[in-house]
C-alpha cells in the first residue's frame, strides 16, 4: 500500500506557492519555491496524520485525483507505519490484544507500533505485516 496523498500547489501575486490537501481541508501551507512547499507539504501531512491517529480520528483514503495542477505528497515513515498498522487492524477487525498475542509480545508493545511518535524496528514491522497477513517492502524514491 503505497501513501501518497493528493495536493494543489498554485503560484501567489508577489510571489511563493501555496499548497492545499485535497482530502484534508485543515492541512495547508506555503513556500518560496516549488521545492520548499512540496517539502512543507510533506511535513504538514505527516503532522495532521499524527494528530488524527493520536486523538483516534477517522483517516481518509487517498482520494484517486488526477489533473495537471495535482501533486502528491508522502507522510513521514514513522506515521507511514503508524498507518499500516492502523489501517490492517481496522480492515481485519483485530484488537490490539489479538495481535498482541499473535505477536507473541504485550499489548503496550503493539499500541507502540500504532503511536505516530514512535520509531518501529524493520524487524518488528515485518513481523505486524506477517501477522496482518501483509509483506513487509522497502523502496527509496
Amino acid at each position: 500500500m503505497k501513501i501518497e496523498y493528493p495536493y494543489t500547489m498554485e503560484p501567489q501575486e508577489g510571489g511563493g506557492y501555496f499548497v492545499q490537501f485535497v482530502d484534508f481541508e485543515e492541512a495547508f501551507t506555503e513556500g518560496a519555491t516549488p521545492e520548499e512547499a512540496a517539502f512543507n507539504a510533506a511535513e504538514v501531512l505527516s503532522g495532521i496524520i499524527g494528530y488524527r491517529l493520536g486523538k483516534g480520528q477517522e483517516l481518509p483514503a487517498p482520494s484517486a485525483t488526477g489533473g495537471e495542477n495535482i501533486r502528491y505528497a508522502a507522510p513521514s515513515a514513522a506515521i507511514q507505519s503508524a498507518m499500516l498498522v492502523h489501517l490492517a487492524r481496522e480492515e481485519q477487525h483485530r484488537s490490539l490484544a489479538d495481535l498482541a498475542r499473535a505477536l507473541g509480545t504485550s499489548w503496550p508493545a503493539v499500541a507502540r507500533l500504532e503511536n505516530p511518535h514512535h520509531w518501529p524496528s524493520l524487524r518488528q514491522l515485518e513481523r505486524a505485516a506477517a501477522v496482518l497477513g501483509k509483506r513487509l517492502i522497502l523502496s527509496l524514491e
